[in-house]
This record gives C-alpha cells, structure tokens and sequence, in this order.
C-alpha cells in the first residue's frame, strides 16, 4: 500500500543518504522542544532504525524507499494506520524527546486500545535524570484545592489573553477573518471577570462552554459561515466542525510536549480532570487551541482546503505563533506564581 506523509512542518522530506558511520540519537546536538520544527504524520509505512537514522520506510513496486526523520528537530511523530515501530526506532525517538503518538485516519481518534475507549495512544520518552522543579511546585499547587482553582483561574486568563491577541492580528493582517474587534474584547472582558469571580471549577466549565460558544459565533460570522453548532465527530459533518476535530488534535499534541517538557504528569489537571482522562493536556492545549485553530477551521471551510491544506497551515500558524512556547511559559507561570503566592 502506498504510504502518504500528510505532513512535515519543514517541507517534504528528502531521502536518507546511506550513513558511513553509525552514530547514536545522544550524539546530536540537543534542541529546545519549543524550538523543533517538525510534526509528522505517517501511514501505511514502517519506522525503523537504519545505520544509526530513524527512518520510515515506504514500499513503491519491489523497491523500499528509506526517508530520514530528523529525531533532534521533531517533536511529534503519529502514526497513523498501517504503520508500525521498531523497539529500536522507539529508544533513539525516546532519547530526543520525541513524543509518539498511535491514531487513526487524518490524526483522528477511530479506534479502541485495550479496555480503554481512547482518542490518543501516547508514548512519552522516559528519563531517570530529568529535573523536578516544576513537578514539585505543581504538585504542591494540585494538592490545595483553593491553590489548584487560582491555577484554573490563571490559566484561563492567559487563554483569553492570547485568544485577543491572535484574533486581533488575523483581523488587522486582513485575512478574511473579519471580526469586529470591540465587541471581541468586550465579550474577553466580561469572560475574564467570571472567570476571576468563580467559586469553584464547575463555574469555570460553564463559563467556559459559554465563552466557547460565542467564539464559534464569532467566526462563523466573520468568515460568513453561517448558521454552526458544534458537533464532535461522526459521518456526514460539515467541513468546520471536520476540522475543528483534526485541528483539536495538533493542539493536544502541543500539549503534551510542553507537559512532557516540564516533567507534569498528565492526570495533575487543574480544570478537566473530572472531564477528561489525562486532562492536564487538555488543559494546556486550551491556551492556544481557540486562538489558533478555531479561526483556521472555519477559514479553511470557506476555501475549500482538503486536510492536508488545513494541517499544513495550522502548522505555520503554530511556529509562526510560537505557540508551544507560550504554553510552556504559561504552565511555569502558574506553577510559579501560584506557589509563590501562597507561601
């Protein structure tokens, strides 16, 4: 079967040149995850380790065709269906950090594992050594009810914070994102009061589902949409909400990088954890995902992007934006002054 590569943040890949010498993952010189540039998705190919490379391996005819992943450089790897992963390829992706992920079609959740219903499989590299600064303040904040509704509460003006910035630079660039501006800071205004007003989370998922919904308002008028409601999933969904689901899952994966990088375990959540199994990722993701991957669905709906088009651009909206950055910033910001505050 042929494979597709649907994408790679820095262009296509080119093929491996044959290794002269083999050398270890822990040879290449280390780059900040907030700064790697590439994301993979593959099907319908092999991952191995070949002269000291990890590479994927597509079958064209009787010929196999090797393509070099540059582990040092790569955040993400999912692998989608037809593919498999040597124990080999797992070690180096694990010593460079790479965090790898099991989907389905598109990067989509269509299958089961286990006894567990679940939308990801991912498999975080593991290290002995890794420092646990920002584990022992976060736990320390997760362990105090009042401390962990602060967190929930930060985290969600910080969210808010870069939703304006990001829709105000779409809108002021002329992207075709037409959204009036004041009635955006306005409706951020009176979220971020209810947010810093709430008594406890429950309050900050209604409000957030509120919040929510009046951006998918937003911008199915800006873009001329027209009439939306959110639905998750399923045959026949219109293309918004098609990409809003592709797109959710770029953002998780973000996600679970920066908590990876950080060393925070996924079940520490502030504000999905009685929602949401792992929910810190899903806590992290939601400070970017409406600022960057809302506006893209509904833009790429009205152009008629296939998925390949969507992801790709997200993609650039997301180095461009800097986003996993922002992320990690923010989840040492909180942990940070959350502590520090209570001391």
């Amino acid at each position: 079967m042929k494979k597709k590569l649907v994408c790679a943040v820095s262009g296509n890949p080119m093929s491996a040149s044959k290794s002269t010498k083999p050398f270890s993952s822990s040879d290449l010189k280390t780059i900040l995850h907030s700064k790697r540039a590439n994301i993979y998705y593959l099907e319908h190919c092999r991952v191995l380790v070949n002269g000291g490379r990890v590479e994927y391996v597509t079958e064209q005819g009787k010929r196999s065709m090797y393509w070099n992943i540059p582990i040092a450089n790569t955040t993400t790897v999912l692998l989608g269906s037809g593919t498999s992963v040597t124990q080999a390829a797992m070690r180096e992706l694990a010593k460079s950090g790479v965090l790898v992920g099991f989907c389905g079609t598109g990067g989509t959740p269509l299958y089961s594992a286990n006894e567990f219903d679940i939308e990801v499989a991912w498999f975080s590299p593991q290290s002995e050594y890794r420092p646990t600064q920002y584990l022992q303040s976060w736990v320390k904040l997760w362990l105090n009810d009042n401390m962990r509704l602060q967190a929930a509460q930060k985290l969600q003006v910080l969210r808010l914070k870069y939703l304006c910035k990001e829709w105000t630079r779409r809108a002021v660039a002329k992207t075709g994102f037409d959204i009036p501006l004041d009635d955006l800071l306005a409706t951020a205004e009176q979220s971020e009061r209810r947010v810093q007003a709430a008594p406890d989370v429950d309050v900050l998922l209604t409000e957030e589902g509120r919040l929510t919904k009046a951006l998918y308002k937003f911008a199915a008028l800006a873009t001329g949409y027209g009439e939306f409601s959110r639905v998750k999933r399923g045959a026949g969904i219109d293309p918004a909400n098609r990409f809003l689901d592709h797109g959710n899952y770029l953002a998780y994966g973000l996600g679970a990088t920066a908590t990876w990088v950080l060393g925070l375990p996924h079940g520490l959540s502030v504000l999905h954890g009685k929602t949401r199994r792992g929910g810190l990722v899903f806590d992290a993701a939601d400070l970017i995902k409406d600022a960057l991957i809302l506006p893209q669905a509904f833009l790429s709906s009205m152009k008629g992007d296939t998925e390949q088009e969507f992801r790709q651009t997200c993609i650039e909206n997301i180095m461009q934006s800097e986003a996993l950055d922002y992320i990690i910033d923010s989840l040492k910001k909180i942990s940070g002054s959350i502590s520090a505050k209570n001391t």
